[in-house]
């Protein structure tokens, strides 16, 4: 049975802008490589609309979130990819997140939030060490919100610090990186499958 990804593209360029996005770049590695787990994955660059600052799933007049909301729970996995901006994760990831945050309350009857059996990873690009960092936050946030992580569910790329080479701008993908896609989509896909066909288990009632 084919499965459904959604990448959230927290890149802080719109595609307005005139330069490529490294966390773009990225994203598009790992869903080319989901094609062989029949995995087909949808891209939003999160920097396109306009999400409200807010903790609940509707903010009002003019909020973006509710349909990005609903592609999210439409999903069976679920990409978060960030670059880093001063050893964190970027804003526009962090706003996601923070709606996100809604979950906790959105519970079936079960106690079990909309978020339950859905799989999430995360891609991470920059220019100064700190993805293991910025990822820990990512995922801690993401398994908060009742996703679940599989192993080696992370893929990165850091240049020089100080540097001035993005990711975007290499010639060609490392080795490294290739197998941590590699593995973030094989491993992504199985615990997804296996989730689609036996949902986490609720409280007794």
């Amino acid at each position: 049975m084919s499965l459904k990804a959604l990448a959230l593209n927290g890149t802080l360029k719109s595609s307005s802008s005139s330069d490529p996005s490294s966390t773009g770049k990225l994203i598009e590695l790992i869903a080319e490589e989901f094609k062989k787990y029949d995995v087909h994955t949808e891209i939003i660059r999160l920097a396109d609309y306009d999400i409200k600052p807010g903790v609940s799933s509707d903010e009002g007049t003019g909020d973006a979130w509710p349909d990005i909301r609903r592609k999210v729970l439409e999903a069976d996995i679920l990409i978060v990819g960030t670059p880093i901006w001063l050893g964190q994760p970027g804003s526009v990831c962090k706003r996601a997140l923070e709606r996100m945050d809604a979950f906790l309350e959105e519970t079936d009857d079960q106690g079990r939030m909309v978020s339950y059996g859905k799989v999430a990873a995360v891609a991470v690009v920059g220019n100064e060490d700190g993805a293991h960092h910025v990822s820990a936050e990512v995922f801690q946030a993401l398994n908060d919100v009742g996703f679940t992580i599989p192993a080696n569910a992370v893929a990165y790329w850091v240049g020089e610090a100080m540097g001035s080479t993005n990711f975007v701008d290499l010639n060609e993908t490392p080795d490294a990186v290739r197998t941590m896609i590699s593995m973030l989509a094989r491993n992504t896909a199985h615990l997804a499958t296996l989730l689609q066909a036996s949902q986490y288990p609720g409280e007794e009632g």
